[in-house]
């Protein structure tokens, strides 16, 4: 279906941060390009043709959080603080997470 050898550059599913200007531009581009199948792939082509590079950013665990069951970590709201979006986390997880935070 994708016809280079690999991706552009995409920030991974879940969520970003982006302005309203970029927002725009990107609904605009989307319209020009044929729909791919994976949604933060094609994000990535549409950042590709605007020329716009994706930045990674600390607080976006899209692969989860590596948490030590019996830490008392767990129960301390820095250790959730600096995150942005987190995969992977269980409905109970995330209630205790904002309970902490």
């Amino acid at each position: 279906l994708y016809n280079k050898s690999i991706y552009p550059p995409y920030a991974g599913g879940g969520g970003f941060v982006m302005d309203g200007p970029l927002a725009k531009r990107l609904h605009k581009v989307s319209e020009t390009l044929e729909l791919y199948p994976i949604d933060d792939v094609f994000l990535g082509m549409c950042l590709e043709v605007l020329k716009v590079s994706p930045v990674a950013h600390e607080g976006f665990k899209t692969f989860g959080i590596v948490k030590n069951k019996n830490s008392k970590m767990n129960k301390e709201p820095c250790f959730f603080r600096s995150m942005l979006v987190v995969h992977k986390l269980l409905p109970p997880d995330l209630i205790q997470m904002w309970d902490l935070v």
